[in-house]
């Protein structure tokens, strides 16, 4: 009964004694977790940019946004030009504005903190304002004439989506296959409810196949209904933006147990929930890990109603991957943060059940990992895995698959995300080369598309 959560009571259930959480009361705790700023503080905002010339925050931006034109416009009440001038380097601008880690990138980087005020312009959401507002005439971007390839992009994630949107502006077609049942990859199934609001992430995607050539199909998996020789055969180029779909396992006994479950399932089962009170919820529960998953995870168990959420690390807080700013929010919500520690055994109940975890507390010595021999326990209802993902063993098994250079599990590329198989290209979180970001994948995608799209002139031209 792997990742089996139905004994557990919904999240409207009146429990010991408790009354039930309303539908309403429910999505407000998700709503927006930043609120936009109204149009009097966006021009308050932008009117604080110094506009640098030489700007530490482009610097900063994975995507190469240039940041201090579009707060100008902004500060010109030129909505569809800032808007124009994010999405030209940044077709999923929209999204970013509400995901990306600006604490870490743009805004750390701001001039701003090294003066009297001590507080960097609030890019992120003088970002969203833009994208949010611009009232374009149509699609801002056009198509170019029609090259005669056929590109196959796997993947409608951010990456995928990304080269998809180039490709068809340099005037190729593209056939996008998709997995799931809906695009947007991790924005669609994998970010916390409260930071991507009213259905947004499908409305971006709809947004960026205006601008045409571009086709979906859905119920597509590679390595079960595609395989990446046929596609290598049947089109003149193939993008693999490849998400990492399996979760790691703990190796312990019991991990099968009713109440042990990865946080990526649940999170994806959280955002396609039509009505936060049939939910599954464990009023006790653990996450296991320390990136933003983790985070996302214990976040919301505790805003459904969870009576306690204990997130448990295996080393200190310094070493967490998951933000300060993201650390904060899980302590505002009143998740309860174990360091130091590393899980030991899976504790069932009578009926075979998730009751808690053993735990046994860690140390590290010259940076190697050690346990004390000392261990605790914590008892919960259901336990959550945030422990990283890996790729589905399927996805690439096929010949023409197996012969793609990895480093690791991930798939080598080149400076221009070329793979070692000619024509093949790669991107986003199945690539190594930087950080697992929203953002980041954006990016890979549209310069894969670019090089994707010189790589076919060449061959034009050599024919």
């Amino acid at each position: 009964m792997k990742h089996d959560l139905t004994h557990l009571p919904r999240a409207g259930d009146a429990v010991a004694g408790r009354p039930g959480t309303s539908s309403e009361a429910l999505e407000a705790n998700f709503s927006d977790l930043h609120p936009p700023l109204t149009q009097r503080q966006a021009l308050i905002e932008s009117q604080r940019c110094l506009y640098c010339y030489d700007a530490p925050c482009i610097e900063a931006c994975p995507s190469d946004i240039d940041i201090p034109r579009f707060i100008r416009q902004i500060s010109e009440q030129n909505i569809d030009g800032a808007a124009h001038t994010i999405l030209e380097q940044n077709i999923l601008g929209g999204s970013c504005a509400r995901v990306c880690p600006t604490e870490i990138l743009c805004e750390q980087r701001c001039v701003r903190n090294h003066d009297a005020e001590c507080q960097p312009v609030l890019i992120g959401l003088l970002q969203r304002y833009a994208t949010d507002h611009a009232r374009f005439d149509g699609h801002p971007f056009q198509r170019a004439a029609d090259s005669g390839y056929q590109v196959a992009v796997v993947g409608a994630g951010p990456a995928g989506l990304a080269c998809a949107h180039r490709l068809a502006m340099l005037g190729h077609r593209v056939t996008v296959f998709e997995a799931e049942a809906k695009p947007g990859g991790l924005n669609e199934y994998g970010i916390a409810r409260y930071k991507m609001t009213d259905d947004f992430a499908r409305k971006e995607v709809e947004f960026l196949l205006e601008i045409g050539g571009i086709e979906m199909r859905y119920g597509q998996r590679l390595g079960h209904d595609l395989s990446l020789a046929q596609l290598h055969s049947d089109y003149d180029s193939v993008f693999l933006g490849l998400g990492l779909g399996a979760s790691r396992q703990l190796g312990l006994t019991g991990e099968d147990a009713p109440g042990l479950a990865a946080a990526v399932d649940y999170i994806k089962q959280l955002r396609q929930a039509e009505d936060l009170v049939d939910l599954p919820l464990a009023r006790r529960c653990v996450v296991i890990g320390a990136g933003n998953t983790a985070i996302d995870m214990a976040t919301q168990m505790a805003r459904l109603g969870a009576d306690e959420v204990t997130l448990v690390y295996r080393r200190g807080v310094e070493a967490m991957s998951a933000t300060g700013h993201e650390q904060e929010i899980a302590k505002v919500n009143g998740v309860r943060m174990l360091t130091w520690a590393t899980p030991r055994e899976v504790l069932l109940d009578a009926e075979g059940r998730v009751s808690g975890m053993r735990f046994e507390r860690t140390h590290a010595t010259e940076g190697q990992l050690q346990g004390t021999g000392e261990t605790f326990e914590v008892e919960a209802d259901a336990v959550f895995k945030a422990i990283g993902q890996g790729f589905d063993d399927d996805s690439l098994n096929d010949p023409a698959a197996s012969e793609l250079a990895r480093d690791g599990e991930r798939i080598r590329v080149d400076d221009a995300f070329r793979t070692s198989l000619p024509r093949v290209y790669a991107g986003g979180d199945c690539v190594a080369p930087g950080q697992d970001l929203t953002v980041q994948a954006v990016q890979h995608g549209k310069l894969a598309a670019h090089a994707i799209h010189q790589d076919l002139l060449a061959k034009q031209e050599a024919a």
